[in-house]
């Protein structure tokens, strides 16, 4: 085997200038690559509330179909963290659609949520006594919590899509700006990692 193709003695590939040039492109590549991990912990966090959603969404069809549109979220989140790790830079926009949906969906939920609050809360006599009409109490309570989750979603979501719009612009630059042979040293390493 010749010295050139072989590389005896466990001598590097890369001259010593290609070694400081893929050093410098993975620091760049850092900040878009953090949209990867961020897209496998939100797929993880949002398939568990999705089966528990599911799961528990046995007599009302309402609940069902979050919990089926929370999946969908999860396993877009799952798509977009591999096209990421691919330098595709669809991944960020699917990812940034998908945060959107899930915050549609989540709004969508409460709002459908307030407008069914219970008019009635039966077996409070009691309490009744005490504090007067439960029901106006009951129904101000589920607006606030509602209200609150609306707030919170659209704040996260939002800022969450666009983080991940954000990546779309960076990683066109990345790929750009970065000679193909280390973008394509940098998707073997990542396929590598998931081995």
């Amino acid at each position: 085997m010749s010295a050139e193709r072989g590389h005896p003695g466990g001598a590097s590939p890369l001259s010593e200038e290609e070694k400081r040039e893929f050093s410098r492109a993975g620091e760049k590549a850092r900040s878009i690559l953090k949209a990867e991990r961020a897209a496998a912990f939100n797929g993880w966090t949002i398939g568990f509330f999705a089966a528990v959603t599911l799961l528990s969404s046995l007599s009302s069809p309402i609940t069902a179909l979050l919990g089926f549109g929370m999946a969908v979220v999860a396993w877009n989140e799952f798509r977009g963290r591999k096209m990421i790790r691919q330098w595709d830079s669809l991944g960020p926009q699917l990812l940034g659609r998908n945060q959107l949906g899930l915050m549609v969906l989540v709004i969508a939920y409460c709002l459908w949520s307030m407008v069914r609050t219970p008019t009635t809360i039966s077996g409070l006599a009691e309490l009744e006594e005490v504090l007067g009409p439960v029901e106006d109490l009951a129904r101000t309570l589920a607006h606030f919590v509602y209200g609150s989750v609306i707030v919170l979603t659209a704040v996260f979501q939002g800022l969450m899509a666009r983080y991940y719009f954000a990546r779309v612009g960076m990683m066109e630059t990345y790929l750009a700006d970065t000679p193909t042979w280390i973008v394509d040293l940098q998707r073997m390493e990542l396929e590598g990692a998931d081995s």
